[in-house]
């Protein structure tokens, strides 16, 4: 039927009459006047009493959830749960597997899935057989949005709550369904009647308003595409959304006789019992694992799907489904099987011509430990947090349902893509060395891919790479996520006029910095640290990173009308190294008030400055830097300005002639001019930021110390040099 209506040709005469109406809704002029609005009810009176449900729900909760285990294992299996959940089961409700758009829809899993999920659904017997795949608007990132009949909205909503708990046990999850005209999907929220509905007369006249520009935005130069870039199909979503916050919250809405969400599932513990090995829930029983680890219903769950997730055969016999509720793990694709499917798709790849890719077995190719990952550099990881800019702004410009379909899809293709081009580009297979303990015993020489993609949803991404090319990988990834998007649609975009650089944007030689040219960007959390730091305490500390990144690239954009992607990162040698709030931390140790005031870090960083402070580490490295002399000036920044630069000059004109000159080029030059073009110095190791509050004095040399490790290898200081040293103590 869909191929017919595309060509033009008649369909089955028991839906002739709807396919009319939609044809009508998709022709029908924007009105301009209230007078027009008023008009529609008697020219199309089926658009205005028709009605179809909308729903919209997903996972809340989720970190929760994934990362109240300690164990990377139960975390990874947590996170393919509820992917298979919003990925796969949900649109099984919908015949998924009828449909190019959801290929990960097996068809013998998804009847599976409609029979145990929609079968039983109370008051419901024909809703299976209601739903198509075409009714689904998206369903990436945890959540879905998807039309139904009016008649099953509540029962549709039901049953994602229901599978969400069936399946997890203990996360949270939460949806809601409504009722809208068919002029709603095209106009937006009408009232009844018509006539009450606040129109484009009324915008016009107080679009001043405080109230009103904080719905409608700042009044442009054209208040009618203004007014109907919101009063669209995205209104309908802002109303489910507003929903979804209040029952989350606990709010009932008696008329719609649904179960109560103010009770999520909560598996009570006592005194003495014993817990499981998260020490969240009761233990069901002991398997047999290395350390024999107590399990619950929930962890068991988590930990059996972390392992089918990563193809370990081996050691999943201790799960019976009989002993566990009677629960079906089912088979899972990894986000390692998607990454070599990406491979496979791009044959010219460096990483796949790498000498020993053929090397990786199947059952031992993928990182199982935190461990596995840092072992390829030097028993540090990076765990990188990447999320969309200024996507919301976006969203309130999208008018119509299949353009947010398109929307979604474009975004979820994109965020997938940049990670598998940035683990290509910067990543190689890595051979096991030195890995003996009880977790990864046999695995010592075998061949993996050194990364562990925890999850990619939406516009999300949280992956742990090896710390060497954490900043690297961070940047790549940013950068094609705007390259992916503008190559699927040129949308995306920005008009020439917002696309031109501003002055103060970029401190790295900003004549040399690209214009953004997206409207959507990523920022980036990367926090480098040692392999053996509890992920929940990492996660919190890259959530935070991430923040900040996000909260520079909003300011420089509605500052200097930035729109590209911004990264902060921080390397923790130790888990006692930061007990405190990334931005506590930084204000109280690394912020020095006075006259002039100085401040110790220059993160967040801009892409353009992350490659360059790159850069410039690659030519700290090059310079054969005494490693004395470096942790020296870094000490001495805290003794004020004139100390630091003296003592910086003093110890780099004891290098060679040439190594002088590297430094002068991608340091002093690069970073330390200062801001009078008629000053022909530099300020290095400092660069100025002015501001309201006067200047202030900021210095990249503590963060390119961080980072010197994980360049290259520590390299052997020269005897003139080291003579030099001695002389300086």
């Amino acid at each position: 039927m869909q191929q017919a209506m595309l060509n033009g040709e008649s369909v089955p005469e028991a839906v002739r009459s709807y396919v009319e109406q939609a044809r009508q809704l998709d022709q029908l002029n924007y009105p301009q006047s209230l007078d027009e609005l008023t008009k529609l009810p008697e020219t199309h009176p089926q658009l205005w009493q028709s009605r179809i449900g909308l729903v919209y729900g997903g996972a809340t909760k989720i970190k929760q959830y994934v990362f109240e285990a300690s164990k990377l294992q139960d975390i990874r299996g947590a996170s393919a749960l509820l992917d298979r959940i919003n990925l796969v089961d949900l649109p099984a409700f919908f015949h998924g597997e009828d449909s190019d758009r959801f290929p990960q829809c097996q068809r013998d899993y998804s009847q599976q899935v409609r029979d145990r999920s929609l079968g039983t659904a109370d008051d419901s017997p024909g809703l299976a057989q209601a739903l198509i795949p075409e009714l689904i608007v998206y369903s990436t990132g945890g959540n879905i949005l998807a039309f139904c009949p009016s008649a099953y909205v509540h029962q549709l909503a039901n049953a994602i709550e229901k599978r969400y708990t069936s399946e997890t046990l203990t996360a949270n999850s939460c949806a809601v369904g409504e009722t809208f005209r068919f002029l709603e999907l095209r106009f937006g929220l009408l009232k009844d009647p018509i006539e009450q509905t606040n129109w484009l007369e009324w915008y016009q006249q107080n679009a001043s308003e405080h109230l009103v520009e904080a719905y409608y935005g700042k009044p442009g130069p054209d208040l009618a595409v203004q007014f109907e870039q919101r009063h669209s199909f995205n209104q309908l979503v802002g109303k489910l959304s507003n929903r979804f916050s209040q029952r989350r919250s606990g709010h009932n809405w008696p008329a719609e006789n649904r179960p109560s969400r103010r009770y999520p599932p909560v598996y009570e513990t006592h005194p003495y019992v014993r817990r499981d090995a998260g020490e969240k829930r009761s233990a069901v029983r002991q398997v047999s694992l290395p350390g024999e680890p107590w399990f619950s219903d929930a962890l068991a769950r988590k930990r059996i799907v972390g392992q089918k997730a990563k193809r370990d055969r081996q050691s999943t016999n201790w799960y019976k489904p009989r002993e566990w509720i009677n629960w079906e793990p089912g088979e899972f694709q990894s986000w390692v099987s998607r990454f070599e499917q990406y491979l496979e798709d791009h044959p010219d790849s460096e990483y796949k011509k790498h000498p020993h890719f053929y090397d990786l077995e199947e059952a031992h190719r993928e990182a199982r430990s935190l461990r596995e990952v840092g072992n390829a550099s030097k028993g540090f990881v990076a765990y990188i947090y990447a999320d969309g800019n200024n996507m919301g702004g976006y969203i309130q410009r999208i008018a119509r349902a299949d353009d947010y379909q398109r929307f979604s899809k474009n975004v979820s293709d994109a965020t997938e893509e940049c990670v598998y081009r940035a683990l290509e580009k910067h990543l190689k297979p890595h051979q096991l060395s030195g890995i003996d303990d009880g977790e990864t015993q046999g695995r010592d020489g075998k061949w993996i891919h050194p990364f562990e993609i925890l999850t990619i949803g939406g516009d999300d991404v949280m992956l742990v790479v090896p710390a060497d090319r954490a900043l690297a990988i961070a940047k790549t990834i940013s950068e094609e996520f705007e390259r992916i998007l503008l190559d699927l649609d040129g949308s995306f975009r920005l008009p020439p006029q917002g696309s031109q650089p501003q002055p103060g944007i970029h401190r790295y030689l900003p004549a040399q910095a690209e214009a953004s040219q997206c409207q959507l960007s990523m920022s980036v959390g990367v926090l480098i640290t040692a392999d053996d730091t509890p992920i929940y305490y990492a996660e919190n500390l890259t959530n935070q990173l991430l923040k900040s990144a996000k909260k520079k690239a909003k300011s420089l954009k509605d500052t200097l009308h930035y729109h590209g992607g911004t990264i902060d990162f921080l390397v923790m040698k130790s888990v006692t190294m930061l007990s405190s709030k990334v931005e506590e931390f930084r204000e109280s140790g690394l912020v020095i008030d006075g006259k002039p005031k100085l401040k110790l870090y220059g993160a967040p960083y801009t892409l353009h400055e992350i490659g360059g402070l790159l850069k410039t580490a690659e030519a700290l490295k090059d310079a054969d830097f005494p490693r004395s002399q470096l942790y020296q000036i870094r000490s001495l920044l805290e003794r004020g300005k004139h100390t630091a630069m003296l003592n910086y000059r003093y110890f780099r004109v004891r290098l060679a002639k040439d190594k002088q000159d590297l430094l002068e080029e991608n340091f002093e030059t690069a970073w330390c001019l200062p801001k009078d073009d008629q000053n022909g110095g530099n300020l290095a190791p400092w660069m100025s930021l002015k501001d309201d509050s006067g200047t202030t004095y900021e210095t990249i040399w503590r963060e390119l110390i961080d980072l010197y490790p994980f360049i290259d290898e520590p390299d052997q200081t020269s005897a003139s040099t080291t003579q030099a040293t001695q002389e300086v103590r």
